[in-house]
Parts: C-alpha cells; structure tokens; sequence
C-alpha cells in the first residue's frame, strides 16, 4: 500500500475511534500536495467532508494577523519596535506606564503582559474592535511589558485594531486585500453569512448518550476575529503554510511579503520553557525541535473544532489537519495525524516526556487553585495520599461567571487528568490524560521559591488559593 493511502486509512481509523464526524488533512512533502478526507461535516445536516470543506481555525488565525502586520511593517507604514499607542492612541490599560509602553512586536510575541482574553461581545458591527479595545481599560495586565511570555488572544485583538488604524479599512478587508486576494485564498473568510453559502463543519462535543452532537454556537464574537475567527478549508491552509516555506511571493509571481521578512517570522523571539506546543515564540509561530528538526506551526480551537498546521521549512514540508469534534477527540485526533505524517513522511518520530514518579513534596508545593480572566485549573493530590497509589490531577473549568454571561454554549470543564513532574529542576510537568493529554507547562515560583503560578499552553494563570486543610 502506498504512503499516500496509508495515510487516508490511519485518518479513517483515528477519526472514527475517537467519534470525530469529520476530519480533514492535507500534506505537502516531496513537491505534491496529498489529501485526505473522512466523514461529515455534521451529524445533524451529513454532507461529506472535502478539500473546500470550512472549518473554524481559532488561533491560527492569528498567523494571517501577523504575517499582514509584517507586510505593513515591509510597507514602512508600521514600526515593530514602536509603541502600540503610536497606532492607536486611545489604548487605556489600569496600568498607565504599561499602556504607554506595549510594542507591536511584544503583541506579536505574546510579551505584552495582556491577560488571556476578555469575555466581552462588542457586537457584530464594524465598530467591534473600537469597543473592544475601549474594554480593555478594564482589564489587568499579567506581568510588565517584556518580562515574560504568556500567550494573549487580547493581545492579538488589539494587532487587529492597529492594522485597522493603520490601513483604513476594516480587519477583515485588510487582510482579505493584504493576504487573501494575492495568494488565492478564496476558501478563507470571516463572516458567517459568507460561510453560509459554501460547504462548512461544524463544531461536535459529546451529547447526552455520549455520541457526538452538534455545538449550536459556531464561532465566536466579530472582535476576536483578529485572535481567533476565520473559517478555511485544508486546500487554502495548505496553500498558507506553502507560503511560508517560500520566499514570499504568490503562486503567481506576485510579492506579498520579502523573503527575510517571511523568515524572519520563525526566527526566535523569546523562550517558551516546558511548554508542549512550543519551545519558543517567533512571530506568531511555535518553534519547536522534534529530534533536531526545527518546526513551526500554530493550533487553533473553537466550541467543537479543532485546527492544526505545521511547516518544517528545512524539509519543505507541510501538514494540516481540521476536525470539528471537542473537547479531547478532536485534538487528539489532530495530533495523532501530525505525528503520524512526521514520522512517515520525514521520518521524525514525536513522543511524549516521560513523567517522574510521584513526589509528594513537589506535589504539596504546586497543589492548588489557579486562574485567569475566563478559566480555573486546580491541581490536586489524589488516590492514597501516603502510598503508591497517590498522585498529582489537574483539572479545567470554564469560570461559572463567564458561563452565565456567555451568548451560546461553552465547551463542556475538562475532569481531572493525571499530571506529572517531568525531570530536572525548571518545575515542568506533562498531563497524561483527558482532554490536556500531552500538554505541558510550568510552575512559576518567586524569590522565595512559593509557587505563584502556572503555565498551560503558553498562558499563565496565576496562583488563587493553596489546598484546602
């Protein structure tokens, strides 16, 4: 059988273990372009999943945020070092000191200090990222400006507004005149009265019986488009990341960005320690070496769907893979595939750290509530606290405030899944199980070495309570 079918069957197989509808991958190695297809787009409304099938990306989009800011900066009409209020001169942050100091390229890196996101809905008008950014005067910083990295979706919101300020036009038709249009990505939009007229998938979570079932709310609000809110197909994401490993020009010949501008966006920016989708940031990208192959890639979710894209541009190669099931089957589905097509393809095998056994003292130091504007995770000591059988779990929850003021469904709390310190001394820790399974992070200590905080997936949520006695 060749590789090219080997790959459709393991994504026939993959998906249809984890109950995933629909899944669809695309792979570009050794000068073609492969795909493969499985399912539906719906089990309410079943239309088979193809190469133009929509999906929502999340927080790849932010890629096509940064990749226009750098066009713009190629332009000369923007400064990467500059001040963010250069551009935008009504951003008001509580902290006064850091609204003045925050730079373009600190949003890019996720350096800003800005939280997560804001649970907010500015409307569906063009004004939507005006009034985000207006809200933001509400929301404390995490950390000063450059201290450290802690990945923003607020962050890439407010990016979204600068290119707005800077271009005159709308988020959405600067990037679709900056990017969509010159690279042919005609499969790429933003609005859901646009989607609605071709094929799309929607999201998945499970149902009642626990078969899947159809998530009601399809994408989020319009100000986050810029951090999270474009819907593509595995033909135009493939198309994307085929861009990235060139030199910046159009299929056609066309410049759209210079070369060292392009690759200047996977050079490195700031390190990101213990984290699973990354070892450090460039701009926008996860950099990350998988037995001494430099990757690059980003992920993205939305309420049920799940996003991947990765490039290893020593090898030009390329793979993609879209699902519309949550909250753990889609994104194990997505993982399964990449590492299946790295290692088949290129050769590269990815596995997981192994954890070390379980250490009641460590555990006793990081055990505790942790949180940020929108989630909770608690960490606790479970099973047979003084024997064998204990151990460390982590938990994620949705906060019910943020539940009870949302507009549509919420992905469902994440139970609690086995944690583990991983060795050395830097505090790190890997999840083996649930729907973290394979994640992992880092706890933050102070001066005094108490614990304050921890990172999952690029984000930190601070230090709320220790266990209860």
């Amino acid at each position: 059988m060749s590789r090219d079918a080997l790959l459709s069957e393991f994504v026939e197989k993959t998906a249809t273990g984890f109950e995933v509808p629909g899944v669809a991958v695309g792979v570009w190695a050794d000068g073609r372009e492969v795909y493969a297809c499985h399912g539906v787009t719906s089990v309410d409304n079943p239309l088979p999943v193809d190469r133009d099938t929509l999906y929502v990306l999340g927080s790849i989009t932010k890629s096509f945020t940064a990749t226009a800011l750098m066009r713009l900066v190629a332009e000369g009409r923007v400064e990467l070092d500059a001040p963010v209020r250069r551009y935008v001169p009504e951003l008001v942050l509580p902290d006064e000191r850091a609204a003045a100091e925050i730079t373009v390229s600190q949003l890019l890196n996720h350096t800003s200090g800005l939280d997560w996101r804001m649970g907010v809905d500015t409307g569906e008008g063009d004004d939507a990222l005006t009034e985000y950014v207006a809200k933001m005067a509400e929301s404390e910083s995490i950390a000063p400006p450059g201290a450290r990295a802690s990945y923003s979706q607020m962050g890439y919101n407010l990016a979204g507004r600068i290119i707005e300020k800077v271009t005159g036009l709308t988020y959405e038709q600067a990037i679709t005149s900056l990017l969509f249009e010159p690279l042919g990505l005609s499969h790429t939009l933003f609005a859901a009265n646009d989607v609605m007229t071709r094929r799309f998938a929607v999201g998945h979570k499970p149902g009642a019986d626990g078969a899947p079932a159809v998530v009601r709310k399809w994408k989020g609000t319009r100000a986050n488009n810029p951090g999270g809110g474009g819907a593509s197909s595995v033909a135009d994401q493939l198309r994307w990341a085929r861009f990235h490993l060139g030199d910046g020009r159009a299929p056609d010949g066309t410049r759209v960005l210079p070369a060292e501008a392009l690759h200047r966006m996977r050079e490195q920016t700031v390190e990101l320690p213990g984290g699973a989708l990354g070892d450090a940031f460039g701009i926008c990208w996860f950099l990350r070496d998988v037995e001494g192959v430099r990757t690059v890639g980003h992920g993205g979710s939305a309420d049920g769907q799940f996003a991947e894209l990765l490039i290893v541009p020593e090898r030009d190669f390329a793979v993609v893979v879209l699902s519309n099931a949550g909250p753990d089957s889609g994104l194990a589905v997505n993982q399964a595939v990449v590492r299946w097509a790295l290692e088949h393809y290129l050769g590269v095998v990815d596995k997981d750290s192994e954890p070390l056994p379980y250490d009641a003292v460590w555990a006793g130091e990081v055990a505790g509530t942790y949180a940020n504007e929108i989630m909770t995770l608690t960490v606790a000591v479970a099973g047979d606290e003084g024997g064998a059988g204990a151990g460390l779990t982590i938990a994620c929850a949705i906060k019910p405030e943020v539940r009870a003021a949302a507009d549509g469904e919420l992905p469902p709390d994440l139970p609690p899944a086995e944690l583990g310190r991983l060795p050395g001394d830097a505090d790190e820790y890997i999840v083996t199980g649930g729907g973290l399974n394979g994640q992992r992070g880092f706890f933050g200590r102070d001066d005094r070495g108490a614990v304050t905080g921890i990172d999952l997936a690029g984000r930190l949520f601070g230090r709320v309570s220790m266990p209860a006695e």
